[in-house]
């Protein structure tokens, strides 16, 4: 039965998290709470084991649906997996408890300005090219992934937010950017992990090809559907993210 609840999880998560990222949210309560004794470093490793597989292959669905700019995703994506090594690193050196208290209004400004500017994200303009943009680029998958390494919930939602922002892209393509960069991110972090011995690699395996399965039908229907839907999902996945990290912060 256990094996159910999360294989069911993380078919789930997969779906969420290869839209607009946010499958964390789904997978980690669930380990967490069909097995409450268990080591949360060996749920948290279980969980990258699992999920990284789905984010691989969403990312290498869009790239065949979307035309990727990896001239700029590349270089980023190093960064992305250098900045979780040291994010990871620098969690166990730095209490992150201010950054737990910070998330939910970080959280907030950035939902209300997606709210606020309903035209973010519809149109695919790239603000940046050539060096320009993989400066841009760089900058925001090593920011990004030293948040992933140090703490983590909602990588791949600032990821999208980021791209749609800063550097001009529509939803869709922001989403696709960010599953390269968050590849990157998670695997730096399931390394550490794993070296660790902080797998479940008989739960893991099962998960993942479940990850893989939902992350395969929600990039599908992301494709499908356009940056409009995908603007959607990334609300509601903001929005769940604000009242699970506040909860976290404040009432826990």
């Amino acid at each position: 039965m256990d094996m159910l609840v999360v294989t069911l999880a993380s078919l789930l998560a997969g779906f969420i998290d290869s839209i607009v990222g946010g499958g964390g949210l789904i997978l980690v309560p669930a380990l967490f709470a069909v097995f409450p004794g268990a080591p949360p470093a060996t749920l948290l490793g279980t969980n990258k084991a699992a999920s990284v597989w789905g984010t691989a292959a969403a990312a290498a669905q869009f790239s065949r649906r979307v035309q990727l700019r990896w001239h700029a995703l590349l270089p980023a994506a190093a960064l992305g997996f250098v900045g979780s090594m040291s994010g990871a690193w620098a969690v166990t050196v730095f209490p992150g408890d201010f950054l737990r208290r910070a998330l939910p209004f970080i959280l907030l400004a950035v939902l209300a300005y997606t709210l606020v500017r309903k035209d973010m994200g519809k149109h695919h303009v790239p603000r940046f090219v050539g060096r320009h943009e993989v400066l841009a680029a760089g900058s925001v998958g090593l920011l990004i992934g030293a948040y992933d390494g140090f703490f983590g919930p909602g990588t791949g939602s600032f990821l999208v937010f980021l791209f749609v922002r800063w550097l001009g892209y529509d939803f869709l393509n922001a989403s696709a950017s960010a599953k390269i960069i968050n590849t990157a991110t998670n695997f730096a972090a399931l390394i550490l992990l794993a070296a660790k011995g902080h797998v479940w690699w008989h739960f893991a395996l099962v998960m993942a090809l479940a990850n893989v399965a939902g992350s395969l039908l929600g990039t599908r229907v992301a494709l499908r559907h356009g940056a409009g839907f995908v603007r959607g999902v990334f609300i509601f996945v903001v929005s769940a993210l604000i009242l699970k990290t506040a909860y976290d912060a404040f009432l826990k």
